[in-house]
Parts: C-alpha cells; sequence; structure tokens
C-alpha cells in the first residue's frame, strides 16, 4: 500500500522532518507540492544535479531574495557573475582570510566566552553562537560594535523572511521593513568609506576593481545584507549543531578535544548530519526531466538538502553521525569539489565557505579550551526548529566555572 506524500508545511515535517525525507526519497522522489508551487526533489543525486547543471537558474531569487536584499551575486550570470565573484572573492580566501580576519575571528571568540566562562553554566546558542558570526562580519566591515544588538535584530528579521514558506504577512513586513532600516544605515558608511577608505572589508569592497568594473554603492549593499544572512546563519546553527553533535557522542569529544585538526570534519559530518539550511530553490529554464519524472520550463524546484544528505543511495548508514566517516572528506568540504550539498554547488557555490570553516574552527577550539569539562546541562533536550533553515533552539551546557 503505498504511503500518503508528507507536507512540507506541516507541524509533523516541522517538529521531525528526517523520518518525512525517507518516505519522500522513497517514493515521491519528484512531488509537486501546491501550497509552496514547487517541484520537490530529495534524492542527492537529483539535488546535486539541480545544483550543479545549467538548466536549473537562480531566477527565483527575484521573487525570494531581491525584495529584502536588493539584487545580489546569487541572481547573475555569465560574465556579469563572474565578474562580481572576481570582485569579492579575494577577500574570503588565502592571505586576506588569515592575516585580516582571523584575529577578528578570535578577538570575538575570546569576548562571547569570557562573559560567561566564570557562569559554570550556559546557553550556547543564546549566549555564543547566534551572536559569534554576526559579530564577526560587522567587525570585518568595519561597522561599530555598538551596533551589534541591531544587527542581531536585522539579521534574525531578514532570516525569518526568507523562511517564510507560509507567507505569514508579519514575518514578511519585518523583513521588508529591515530592508529599508539597514539601506538607511550602511549607504551613508559606504559613501564614507569611499571617500576615506580604511583596512577594513568595506573599503575593499569599495576600492575593488575587475575588468574596468567596480560594484555600486547599491551593490555593495546588497552583498553585505546577504553576507551578514548567508554568513551569519551557516556558522550560527553549524556551532551549535556541531557541539550537540559532539555532546550526544562522548567518544568522539574526546577524539576532538584531543586532536583539533578533527573539528574540520567534525563541522563536514554536521553540515551533512544536521545541515543549518535544509532547502535551496531553483527554476529551469527549459523542460527537464528529474526524479523520475519531467518539470516544466519556469519551474521552481525545492531542493531538500537535509533529505539528501540522508540518502543511502550516497552514504553509508546516513543517519548516523559519524566524523570519522568515509564517504565524506574534509580535505574538499570547504570547496566547490566538496561531496556534500550544504553549500550548493557548481558556480554559486558559496563564497564564504572559508570564513564559515575559519569561524566555526576557532569558535569550537576555544570553546573546548576554556570549558574541558563541557557537558549538557539538566533537563529537557535540546531540539532542533525551523524547516527552510534549521537549528537548535537552545543548548544549556555546564562546566566548571573558570577565570
Amino acid at each position: 500500500m503505498s504511503r500518503e506524500a508528507p507536507d512540507i508545511l506541516s507541524p509533523e515535517f516541522a517538529a521531525d522532518p528526517y523520518a518525512a525525507y525517507r518516505v519522500l526519497r522513497d517514493d515521491f522522489p519528484l512531488l509537486y507540492h501546491e501550497a509552496t508551487r514547487s517541484y520537490v526533489v530529495s534524492r542527492y543525486e537529483d539535488v546535486q544535479r539541480a545544483f550543479k547543471e545549467p538548466v536549473f537558474t537562480t531566477d527565483n531569487y527575484d521573487w525570494q531574495l531581491e525584495p529584502v536584499h536588493g539584487r545580489t551575486i546569487l541572481q547573475m550570470s555569465g560574465r556579469e557573475h563572474a565578474v562580481r565573484r572576481a570582485l569579492v572573492a579575494p577577500a574570503f580566501r588565502g592571505n586576506a582570510l588569515e592575516e585580516s580576519f582571523l584575529p577578528v575571528i578570535e578577538r570575538n571568540a575570546a569576548e562571547l566566552i569570557d562573559a560567561f566562562r566564570g557562569a559554570g553554566t550556559a546557553d550556547l546558542v543564546a549566549d555564543f553562537a547566534t551572536r559569534f558570526p554576526v559579530n564577526v562580519i560587522a567587525d570585518m566591515l568595519g561597522l561599530d560594535r555598538a551596533d551589534h544588538d541591531r544587527f542581531h535584530r536585522w539579521y534574525t528579521a531578514i532570516i525569518g523572511f526568507l523562511g517564510n514558506l507560509s507567507q505569514d504577512p508579519e514575518v514578511a513586513a519585518a523583513g521588508l521593513r529591515t530592508r529599508d532600516e539597514f539601506a538607511a544605515y550602511l549607504l551613508p558608511i559606504i559613501r564614507e568609506r569611499r571617500a576615506a577608505p580604511g583596512d577594513d572589508l568595506l573599503s575593499a569592497l569599495c576600492a575593488a576593481e575587475v575588468d574596468g568594473t567596480r560594484m555600486s554603492d547599491e551593490d555593495i549593499k546588497a552583498f553585505c545584507s546577504l553576507l551578514l544572512t548567508a554568513g551569519g546563519e551557516t556558522s550560527d546553527k553549524a556551532i551549535s549543531s556541531l557541539v550537540h553533535n559532539l555532546l550526544r557522542h562522548p567518544e568522539q569529544l574526546a577524539a576532538v578535544r584531543a586532536d583539533h585538526s578533527l573539528i574540520a570534519p567534525a563541522f563536514a559530518e554536521t553540515l551533512r548530519y544536521t545541515p543549518p539550511v535544509h532547502m535551496i530553490m531553483r527554476q529551469t529554464a527549459q523542460d527537464v526531466a528529474l526524479g523520475g519524472g519531467e518539470v516544466p520550463k519556469g519551474a521552481t524546484v525545492t531542493c531538500l538538502i537535509g533529505a539528501a544528505h540522508r540518502d543511502e543511495r550516497r552514504y553509508a548508514d546516513p543517519d548516523t553521525f559519524d566524523i570519522h566517516r568515509a564517504d565524506l572528506s574534509a580535505t574538499t568540504a570547504f570547496s566547490a569539489a566538496a561531496d556534500h550539498l550544504a553549500f550548493a554547488l557548481g558556480r554559486h557555490f558559496c563564497v564564504g565557505a572559508l570564513l564559515a570553516r575559519a569561524e566555526v574552527e576557532v569558535g569550537v577550539a576555544r570553546l573546548l579550551e576554556a570549558l574541558p569539562d563541557l557537558a549538557p546541562a539538566p533537563g529537557p533536550q535540546p531540539r532542533e526548529e525551523g524547516v527552510f533553515t534549521r537549528g537548535l533552539d537552545t543548548l544549556p551546557v555546564r562546566f566548571t566555572p573558570t577565570g
């Protein structure tokens, strides 16, 4: 007897999508979802194709992202995309990342940990993970540290807008209000940096030039808005999920404590096992065969990363968290050759993947060093929340207070 197709907007799905993912992969590898007017794919092979093949475009971002960010690099293609990527990418790799931003990452990790290390208890979501990457990005851009709380509020509102699959009007209004507030805040600062550049990322973006092309004020504002949310969301949820996964697997936690080089494979496995982003959409440029059926030209395709990452056709024992697994390479996990899908693939592979890696490696290493007996606090188990993006609502921990 055939099973009923799960509804990706149902309360049951939100509570535990992983059981639904298996049903989708096995019985409904291509499913038209009426409420989102999209074709849902869940197998690794199909999601990988949607990220890599040019027939699957990012034209959906015209309505999904542009209303809140402005036009971003994610919507561009061809030479326009290549030039924009060449303008921004150098700041997020190699010497620029090492020399300019690692000290910023280290300082922010230390400041946040110092605020609670003497207490003996903390909520690693509220006290660390949700603040850390947003603070790092604000400092990288050279923005006023007194505005950190404002950046966190904007980040939360934009993430809410992007994940508003049920079209809640209040959530939509908060996102659009944030767009206007962010533009009013940042555009005057961009003009100031053009006139008097410093050694920060915002000044570097203002000065960047490739083949005679420079970014406009609006281009830079849109990129910074995207960076604040996309850069913050992955690292925010990945840090808390990584620590939670290790706390639930004490033998793997002990291995990571003894050898911090294992943080990278633990991050890669966390991106597979409990990815921060569970859904990414694409739009078809023509009719295309996918998932055993056909998707018409101009249709939206909802790619279920969370389902693809639990696909037994791709990963051995996929419902087990294993930082030592042989079918996931930490060496390539933060490059366009990654064998997971958390940063997408192809020409739109996440430009900030190496920044995310640096934030997570530093953040987790400093937590383990400062809190050597870190353990789960007594009480209810933390639980994941979210459908579009997904992460822990809270992560209470206990440890011996340190000065």
